[in-house]
């Protein structure tokens, strides 16, 4: 039996009985789009799975997928984007994806009132502050493409991600990209007002892409179907952004202040319609429009991505998952 159908086998089979441990890592900081997690371990509906869940914070989801196929985390949190230049990159290893998180990924430029840049074309001329591991930043291409920019026309700086909102706050750069529910709570803590902060999301501006899926190492849900069904069910069931206000521990890790903005504004943002029950469940053909345009944008080495290589999501049977 393939992964997918034993995975998808296990949907319907009763929870686990023994408390089973899952380390369960994150692709950055504890943020609002974490929340859904931090609310099943709160509510005990990872254990009514049997599932005793930790969380980890992670260092992007470059590593983050790297650590998944050394099988240092058997389930993580990443972009979808990342994995498949990752299995371009790294054919042997087969870290694949089992549910789709984000409908519209985060990925965004962000930018000041100041600056009177208001859509892409404005960046021309301008000074693009970009840390190279940003995964915004690795779709720079596609968005130059799709939007018609001349790219000898931006100048783009280098920049680490410590300082690349204080840079932009402080008008060193004009525009940068990241995530843009960090940019925005970032620039607010330097103390821009929100009227002054502006982002546009890629997604808006002609990329058909995908963001966060939850990933798993294949050998580890071949060995434990019924684990990774079980988490993915726990995590289908209660992914709703109005309970996630209530996540525990996502406030006592970011403190109270930052708990309720990330939430408010992370989670909300990026999982659209949570109250569907299939829960961002990747339809193929979706799939290999987004792959299409990874390819050609990206310049990635193979040019037929196996579709089932990094895609393979699993699609629960509603029946079994409510």
């Amino acid at each position: 039996m393939g992964l997918l159908a034993a995975a998808a086998a296990a949907v319907a089979a009763s929870p686990v009985g023994a408390q089973t441990d899952v380390k369960f890592a994150l692709d950055w900081k504890f943020e609002g789009p974490s929340a859904p997690y931090f609310v099943a371990i709160d509510k005990g509906y990872y254990k009514a799975e049997g599932l005793n869940v930790t969380i980890d914070s992670g260092p992007g989801s470059v590593a983050g997928i790297a650590r998944i196929a050394a099988g240092t985390y058997p389930i993580g949190f990443f972009d979808i984007n990342s994995l498949v230049k990752f299995r371009d990159q790294n054919p042997d290893k087969k870290v694949q994806a089992v549910l789709m998180i984000y409908d519209k990924p985060a990925f965004a430029i962000g930018t000041t009132a100041k600056t009177g840049i208001v859509k892409p074309k404005d960046l021309e001329g301008r000074v693009l502050g970009a840390p190279t591991a940003d995964g915004a930043f690795a779709q720079w291409k596609a968005f130059v493409k799709e939007n018609g920019i001349d790219e000898s026309k931006v100048k783009i700086e280098n920049v680490g991600f410590p300082v690349r909102e204080p840079m932009l706050a402080e008008g060193k750069v004009d525009a940068i990209t990241g995530f843009s529910f960090s940019m925005y709570y970032n620039l607010l803590q330097k103390g821009l007002k929100p009227e002054d902060i502006k982002t546009m999301l890629m997604a808006d501006y002609g990329l058909v892409l995908y963001g966060n899926a939850i990933m798993v190492n294949p050998d580890y849900a071949k060995a434990n179907p019924k684990v990774v069904a079980s988490f993915v069910r726990g995590t289908i069931n209660r992914a709703r952004p109005a309970e996630n206000v209530a996540a525990r521990q996502l406030r006592d890790a970011v403190g109270e202040g930052q708990w309720f903005w990330r939430c408010r504004h992370g989670a909300a943002r990026q999982i659209d319609r949570p109250d569907r029950a299939d829960l961002r469940l990747q339809k193929a053909t979706d799939g290999r429009g987004h792959l299409h345009q990874r390819v050609s944008a990206a310049g990635l080495r193979t040019k037929a991505v196996s579709h089932r290589g990094s895609f393979s999501i699993l699609v629960p049977p509603t029946r079994h998952i409510q």
